[in-house]
């Protein structure tokens, strides 16, 4: 595809999901690459970026970009890397929060990716701009990733994940006190009806399963004037700890905040603290944090030659160590 591709939704397809009408449209592509180019954005509906459940009407115009047919092109970069273990099967990194895992949109260069390919050889597992990644962070969280340097390593460690056998163990500070302290989330989950960068808690039944185990590991409370003469304001704290069961796309933060206590710092599911009703120490922390303070401290898995049970961990980023301790002493 060599230049921009506009078409029209005809009344016998109206109301199927995207994917399935560009298909339909599109004899000439593969479903993969159809659903390649709406991920990368690449897609609109009437001028809006789209989604594959997006359900466009008859007579809506359908554009597909003609930069969705030039594929990234990975370059190794010398970017320094927190090793925490490597052999030649696999190695384990600490991600920090403001990097990027694998070439996107808006990302071409400066991520995880592109530093381990001028550190190792990487599996091909995951597609030619995710080589070695078997599993994701989001950009603003922190913490272990597992990296396959093999692709027999690669099909392994994945089986792990999707078995639900590698643990994955995150540490979140959020706002409020969870009800129940200790629980399991169990919903519906998929896209946001209004805001495609966003995902949302679906119905049971819609979207697709997600689960997460969680547990309040410290509450914190505290109260402060904000003006003299005005009585004192309260507020409500936890540490809490995350283990996922499924992977989802923002899923510890969504079911956070479906819970009522949204991840402190996150910019896109309701940290609607405002800086001038807090006390200013606290105010300085929010505002160091590069986005939401979540952290994946503890990675336990099975070595895929060994066998080897494994259980790795890394300390939390001064950001999210520094609003802890304000905390702690609050």
């Amino acid at each position: 595809m060599n230049a921009a591709r506009e078409l029209v939704v005809p009344p016998e397809l109206a109301g199927q999901r995207l994917d399935r009408v560009l298909a339909q449209l599109c004899p000439d592509m593969t479903r993969s690459a159809i659903q390649r180019l709406i991920k990368e954005g690449l897609v609109s509906v009437d001028g809006r970026e789209a989604a594959s459940s997006d359900k466009p009407a008859a007579g809506q115009r359908l554009t597909l970009s003609p930069a969705a047919a030039r594929p990234l092109e990975l370059q190794p970069q010398d970017i320094p890397l927190d090793i925490v273990f490597e052999d030649e099967h696999l190695l384990v990194v600490n991600k920090p929060a403001e990097m990027v895992v694998h070439p996107a949109k808006g990302h071409q260069d400066g991520t995880l990716v592109n530093a381990l390919l001028a550190h190792c050889g990487l599996s091909s597992g995951s597609g030619s701009f995710r080589p070695g990644i078997v599993h994701r962070l989001d950009q603003h969280t922190s913490g272990l990733l597992l990296v396959a340097k093999t692709d027999v390593a690669h099909a392994e460690l994945s089986r792990q994940v999707e078995a639900h056998s590698a643990r994955r163990e995150y540490q979140a500070l959020a706002w409020g006190h969870p009800q129940p302290g200790e629980g399991t989330i169990r919903t519906g989950f998929g896209r946001h009806p209004q805001h495609r960068t966003m995902m949302a808690v679906q119905e049971w039944g819609r979207g697709r399963e997600a689960v997460t185990h969680y547990r309040t590991l410290e509450p914190f409370s505290w109260s402060w004037t904000a003006a003299a003469g005005e009585r004192p304001r309260h507020r409500d704290a936890a540490l809490v700890a995350c283990v996922l069961e499924t992977g989802r796309t923002h899923q510890i933060r969504v079911h956070l905040q479906h819970l009522g206590c949204p991840i402190m710092g996150d910019p896109l599911y309701g940290d609607s603290v405002r800086d001038a009703e807090e006390p200013p120490g606290l105010v300085a922390l929010l505002q160091a944090l590069p986005g939401q303070a979540l952290h994946a401290g503890r990675l336990t898995f099975r070595h895929p030659a060994t066998g080897e049970e494994m259980t790795l961990e890394a300390p939390a980023p001064p950001a999210f160590a520094g609003l802890l301790e304000w905390l702690r002493r609050a």
